[in-house]
């Protein structure tokens, strides 16, 4: 669904300057849930139900708290506006949020600022913060990885920022005829939910790939889960149906 966004300046390692400077056209939309990123507005409830029953059971915590999240370290890859970044801080994470795109930075941190959020984001790509040394117990990579140039050297910069121990969740797009039907024709051409453009089929990425590309970095995959779409309520959820959106969490033991 294109969270990975950018401007038309800045890092260009393992991001596309194409990707990064469409996105970047459409920046001032990221909290306008009728606007064109609504379709990442509304799958953030079963990407948050998703991460949060992955995290809580993985570091023993209590589902039922507030903020279960408290003490834990969360960096959210390709953030955009936020969308996933803010309520992460609310379940308690030191979050880290970094975007290829300068002007969602800005407005990323614009929002946090007025919802009295302390969230540090940054204008970088994945690799950069890695060459600083810096892991976290989580890391996030949504909608984000059908979206840049070279799968491989994307996944070893964001394997590298998880500390030993702890954990990946990634939220894409699978490479089957259904996928292509519906997030591409369907969400672009008809429904018209996305901008022309926003996906390239050849860049969706099967989940034998990814868990491949995370293997080959250290971590294994352990949970994959579809997203699916029900028409007549207007909603996402989770299902075992992996054919289009589908979520993967993946360890690093």
């Amino acid at each position: 669904m294109g969270e990975k966004t950018a401007a038309a300046e800045g890092p260009t390692g393992t991001a596309s300057e194409d990707e990064v400077a469409r996105f970047t056209a459409m920046a001032e939309e990221w909290w306008d849930p009728h606007g064109k990123f609504r379709p990442l507005h509304q799958l953030n409830p079963p990407r948050i139900d998703f991460v949060r029953a992955h995290v809580v059971r993985r570091f023993a915590r209590d589902l039922a708290g507030n903020r279960p999240f408290e003490g834990l370290t969360l960096l959210d890859v390709g953030c955009g506006g936020g969308l996933l970044s803010e309520p992460m801080h609310r379940l308690g994470a030191t979050v880290t949020g970094i975007d290829a795109g300068e002007k969602n930075i800005g407005i990323a941190r614009t929002h946090a600022e007025q919802e009295g959020l302390d969230i540090d984001y940054r204008h970088m790509l994945p690799e950069d913060l890695a060459s600083e040394g810096r892991q976290f117990d989580i890391v996030t990579v949504m909608e984000v990885v059908e979206h840049v140039p070279d799968l491989n050297a994307f996944l070893e910069a964001a394997c590298a920022l998880v500390k030993p121990g702890g954990v990946l969740l990634a939220s894409t797009v699978n490479r089957t005829v259904k996928a292509f039907a519906l997030a591409k024709i369907g969400a672009e051409y008809i429904l018209r939910w996305l901008p022309r453009g926003t996906h390239d089929f050849s860049k969706f990425v099967k989940p034998s790939e990814l868990a491949r590309g995370l293997a080959a970095h250290g971590l294994e995959m352990e949970d994959l889960k579809g997203l699916g779409y029900t028409p007549l309520v207007d909603e996402w959820f989770l299902t075992a149906n992996l054919d289009v959106n589908y979520l993967a969490y993946a360890v690093k033991d």
